[in-house]
């Protein structure tokens, strides 16, 4: 048995939850935050047998797309001191982070 974390974004969070479903995987959700858009994340714990690992990681793969974004990062006002003002910038959001771990025991009480 294996255990797959996916930390994916809010936006694709209700679709893959979804298509998790659909296709009978339980799903946890957690709501979590990134550190460098701190922006709301959400990770998903899944315990799959291993022969449905492969189609999980389809799934996963299908909905969590990447794309550009534009973000506000402060940068600091020329001939000041302590005083920012917000720079855009372009940034890729989107797709999954995930980790495949392998489940020793699982028990449902």
């Amino acid at each position: 048995m294996k255990l797959i974390i996916a930390i994916i974004q809010d936006e694709d969070a209700s679709r893959l939850i979804n298509e998790l479903m659909t296709e009978g995987y339980r799903v946890t959700k957690l709501a979590t935050t990134g550190g460098f858009l701190r922006a709301g994340n959400t990770t998903l714990l899944v315990g799959v047998e291993d022969d449905k690992l492969d189609k999980a990681m389809e799934v996963i793969e299908k909905v969590c797309k990447s794309r550009k974004q534009i973000a506000s990062t402060p940068s600091p006002i020329s001939g000041t001191t302590g005083m920012y003002m917000p720079f855009p910038m372009e940034v890729t959001v989107g797709g999954a982070t995930i980790f495949v771990l392998n489940v020793e025991q699982f028990t449902k009480i």
